[in-house]
C-alpha cells in the first residue's frame, strides 16, 4: 500500500482548503484523477497518484468520514496502528512485523479471504454489463426492459457494497500492494459507471450508457491488468 510517510494530509492531497465544500471536494477529486490516470492522460499517468487521491475521497468525500477525520486533526492524534497505510475502513493487523512463515500466512489468508470474493464478484458485474445492453438495445423506451435494467443495476451495487464489505475486512501484505490497488480501483471505476448506467432510465441519453460502459471497460483493464503471484 501506500506509505503513511507520502500522505501527510488528505485536503493537501485534493488540492483543496480545510474549508472547501463537498461539491468543491468532488470536482477537485474527479480533475486530478483524470489528469492522472493513464486512460485519461498518458503525459502524467500516476497510479500511486490515483491511489492515493481515492483513498483522501474516501474520507473526504463522505461527510461522516469528514467529520470524524477532522477531529483527528483538530486533536493532532492520527497515528498509525499498523506497520502500513491501510485503505480507509480497512482492520489492521498487528503492529509487529511479521517474517517468515507468519508472512507467507497472511499473503495465503488475504488471498483466500479477501482477493478471491472479491474478484468473483467483479467478475459476476463486469461480466453481465454487455448482455444487459444488449437487450435494452432492442427496445431503450420499453418500460419492461427498463425496469429489468433497473433491477440489475441494484444486483450489481450488491454486489460491489459486499465486494467493497470485503476488501475493506482485512489490510493485504504489503507483498500484494500492486494487486491490492488496482482491485481497489477497479471497484471505485465500476462504482462510478453503475451510477453513471443508472442515470439512463431516468433520462433516456444515450451518453451515459456509453460513459458507464467505458467505466466499466476501465475497471476491466484495471482488474486484468495486475494478478497475483500464487
Amino acid at each position: 500500500m501506500v506509505d503513511s510517510k507520502q500522505v501527510s494530509n488528505h485536503y493537501e492531497t485534493l488540492k483543496v482548503n480545510a474549508n472547501a465544500t463537498q461539491a468543491e471536494i468532488k470536482q477537485s477529486y474527479r480533475r486530478l484523477v483524470k489528469l492522472f490516470h493513464p486512460d485519461c492522460n498518458q503525459q502524467t499517468a500516476d497510479q500511486e497518484q490515483i491511489i492515493r487521491i481515492n483513498a483522501a475521497y474516501e474520507v473526504l468525500g463522505d461527510s461522516q468520514n469528514r467529520r470524524h477525520y477532522d477531529q483527528q486533526l483538530q486533536q493532532n492524534s492520527q497515528k498509525l496502528n499498523s506497520q502500513y497505510q491501510q485503505y480507509p475502513g480497512q482492520k489492521s493487523y498487528q503492529t509487529t512485523r511479521p517474517t517468515g512463515r507468519d508472512a507467507d500466512e497472511q499473503v495465503k489468508e488475504w488471498l483466500r479471504l479477501v482477493y478471491q470474493p472479491v474478484n468473483q464478484l467483479l467478475d459476476q458485474i463486469l461480466n453481465s454489463l454487455e448482455d444487459q445492453i444488449e437487450e435494452l438495445a432492442a427496445d431503450p423506451f420499453d418500460d419492461q426492459l427498463l425496469e429489468e435494467f433497473t433491477e440489475y443495476l441494484n444486483t450489481c451495487r450488491e454486489h460491489l457494497k459486499q465486494a467493497q464489505l470485503t476488501f475493506r475486512s482485512l489490510p493485504n501484505p504489503p507483498s500484494l500492494a500492486k494487486t491490492a490497488a488496482y482491485l481497489y480501483h477497479s471497484l471505485s471505476q465500476v462504482g462510478d459507471g453503475i451510477e453513471e448506467l443508472a442515470y439512463f432510465p431516468l433520462s433516456y441519453d444515450e451518453r451515459y450508457l456509453h460513459t458507464g460502459q467505458e467505466l466499466f471497460r476501465i475497471a476491466a483493464r484495471l482488474h486484468q491488468e495486475v494478478q497475483p503471484q500464487w
